[in-house]
């Protein structure tokens, strides 16, 4: 029977944002970058890019996309992958070979241009695919799951990439499971469940304006007065706590309790990410299920 994998979703992302999709496996985040990219068709529903439906804008204009896999013929080498793609994009020969020293420069991969594809590690072969999404110099980028297979210090470049890539004129989407990273990228996030879009977060906002549910405390000294200020205290050992908040003058009231009672705190963090948050507030558990 026919599966309705997106309905029910409008969303709007304004020239110059960075907009993030989260959502579980089978959510409908594959088949919404399909629709974006004109792979598939709506079936009910408008999907415009400038007012255009994606194929025309697409053939006029371009799109730089990332896949979640990185799937290139294994016996080319890095820079010839580079150097075809280029040749596909329609770039003028010399200012395709510009731009393949300019994406090999801003990935890090020169040491890797002559070797195979099929010789690349998992997080090479992405930083390959992040290098050509970026040939084009594309207003409108979309990027699923960008930092899968990467390593802690190419993570942390990409997120440096990104904001040199920010522009009043270019738009991002970014598709991730990684939340902290959509939280520490994007402007707002979309979260998707069953195909149908359940809130967008404006992860703008700065997170300290907004008291969290749940807090992890820290003591050095007077762990056993915690439960007795935080009835519904969690111990985590070593002195550790996750505490309940949710009310900003009943929390501040209650950390002066435990001072009064002589309680040496180091330590008081959100239990979740803002994001993280919503996310568990929007999707249930027993809703996860297998596929993208």
């Amino acid at each position: 029977p026919p599966v309705q994998a997106v309905e029910e979703f409008t969303l709007t992302i304004a020239r110059g944002e960075i907009m993030g999709l989260a959502g579980p496996n089978g959510a409908g985040k594959t088949t919404l970058i399909a629709l974006l990219l004109g792979y598939l068709p709506p079936t009910a529903g408008r999907v415009t890019i400038d007012d255009s439906a994606p194929r025309p804008y697409i053939e006029r204009n371009g799109i730089g996309y990332l896949s979640e896999l990185v799937t290139l013929n294994p016996q080319w080498t890095t820079e010839g992958a580079l150097q075809r793609l280029a040749l596909l994009a329609g770039l003028p020969h010399p200012l395709a070979r510009e731009r393949v020293e300019a994406v090999i420069d801003a990935l890090g991969i020169a040491e890797h241009r002559y070797k195979k594809l099929k010789a690349l590690s998992k997080g090479n072969l992405q930083r390959l695919g992040l290098a050509q999404a970026l040939l084009r110099e594309e207003q409108v980028l979309i990027l699923d799951e960008p930092t899968h297979g990467l390593d802690p210090v190419w993570t942390q470049r990409f997120r440096d990439l990104v904001q040199t890539l920010r522009s009043p004129e270019r738009t991002m989407f970014i598709a991730s499971h990684n939340l902290d990273e959509l939280e520490r990228l994007c402007d707002r996030v979309a979260i998707i469940d069953r195909g149908r879009l359940q809130r967008v977060v404006d992860t703008r906002r700065a997170a300290a304006r907004d008291v969290a549910a749940s807090y992890h405390l820290t003591v050095a000294a007077g762990a056993d007065q915690v439960p007795a200020v935080f009835p519904s205290a969690r111990s985590l050992g070593d002195g550790q706590f996750e505490v309940e908040g949710g009310d900003a003058a009943l929390l501040n009231q209650r950390l002066s309790d435990l001072l009064a009672r002589g309680v040496l705190l180091t330590a008081l963090i959100p239990a979740h990410s803002g994001l993280e948050a919503q996310f568990r507030e929007a999707v249930r558990p027993d809703r996860a299920q297998g596929g993208s």
